[in-house]
């Protein structure tokens, strides 16, 4: 069902690392409403963030999108049941998911941890806000304990764990393993009696466990799409950790639209930089792995929305969009070889 682009990503999508090893990204191309922009910074040793803007045709809705997590963390508890005996350690393997689908004028955003989407809104009555007609709206849900908020929701579900959220080395973590309080996977901490397996506890220490203590249920939100919303910011925490949602919007605000994701992983990059007193240089010479200890994988995807600018049609002249464009997986690997063709797929577009 998949087919290799048959071009090196680059050339391709316009993509490349513009002078870091380890960040890819595409400086701008059309889609159904506008334009969008994609860009990753890789810092883990295997990275740990894959982004992707496709064009699916199909009905949506909240009902639709929550059966898809359902099958998505299904399929992967099968995966581990298949796979455990002789890898043991994928029951710890998990994810956090986040998703944006516009159909018509309406915005879907559903999201499992704390990957992150805001929506850059001009105001409406012409107001200035902290300098700038246009203010940040977040649309998603972090489900990380590090949110007091999370913290109670969690301890109300567990009223009889006290130690169910511990402070570990000043971060908070659920059973003081994981910040995230729902993800797709991490098994080991939803099954018990994966944890109580001789098997698991070869390879780690047994979790007392009573019940589940992550949730794979999504949060959703609906929205519907107004001519004064004008951007649409989606990126890993690993941006978020670094710039507040009004700096990202800011930022996508006040300058050219080409290469604009790229300018938001470099703007988190040198205030992760700042932090430690060095350049935005120093970081980047940095190589994956060590560069974790700096900052996160970071992906981003910026989307302009168009549309809502008066196109009633949905679909702007000359505008052909990709099926759908994926990032690397390795991007240090495919900087170095720019004739690897594995990491990009076509979809077809009746993909899910």
């Amino acid at each position: 069902m998949l087919e290799s682009c048959y071009r090196p990503l680059e050339r391709c999508f316009g993509g490349g690392g513009g002078g870091d090893g380890l960040l890819w990204h595409m400086d701008l191309k059309p889609h159904a409403s506008g334009d969008y922009s994609i860009a990753v910074v890789q810092a883990n040793s295997l990275l740990e963030d894959q982004g992707q803007f496709a064009l699916e045709q199909g009905g949506l809705s909240e009902e639709v999108i929550r059966k898809a997590f359902d099958a998505t963390e299904e399929e992967f508890l099968l995966l581990v049941k298949r796979s455990w005996l002789a890898q043991p350690e994928i029951i710890s393997v998990g994810s956090c998911c986040l998703v944006g689908a516009i159909t018509k004028d309406l915005l879907y955003v559903a999201n499992l941890g704390d990957s992150r989407a805001v929506l850059g809104r001009q105001v409406s009555d012409g107001r200035m806000t902290n300098g700038s007609m246009v203010v940040a709206e977040r649309l998603s849900t972090d489900h990380n304990v590090a949110v007091e908020e999370v913290r109670k929701e969690v301890k109300a579900l567990h009223p009889d764990d006290s130690h169910i959220v511990v402070l570990t080395r000043g971060v908070w973590r659920i059973k003081g393993i994981i910040q995230v309080s729902r993800s797709i996977g991490d098994v080991y901490l939803k099954k018990p009696e994966f944890n109580r397996d001789p098997i698991f506890q070869r390879y780690a220490s047994p979790i007392p466990l009573k019940r589940a203590v992550v949730s794979a249920e999504p949060s959703i939100l609906i929205r519907k799409l107004r001519p004064r919303d004008l951007f649409l910011i989606f990126a890993s925490d690993g941006l978020w950790e670094q710039l507040t949602d009004e700096a990202a919007v800011d930022i996508v605000l006040k300058n050219p639209r080409a290469g604009i994701a790229k300018r938001l992983v470099r703007a988190a990059v040198e205030e992760a930089a700042r932090k430690r007193e060095m350049r935005y240089d120093d970081i980047r010479r940095i190589e994956k792995g060590i560069r974790r200890h700096f900052h996160d994988d970071i992906t981003v995807i910026v989307i302009y929305l168009d549309q809502q600018q008066g196109s009633p049609s949905g679909r702007l002249k000359d505008h052909r969009p990709v099926d759908c464009t994926s990032a690397p997986v390795d991007i240090f690997s495919f900087n170095a070889d720019e004739g690897d063709t594995s990491s990009i797929r076509i979809l077809p577009e009746q993909s899910y």
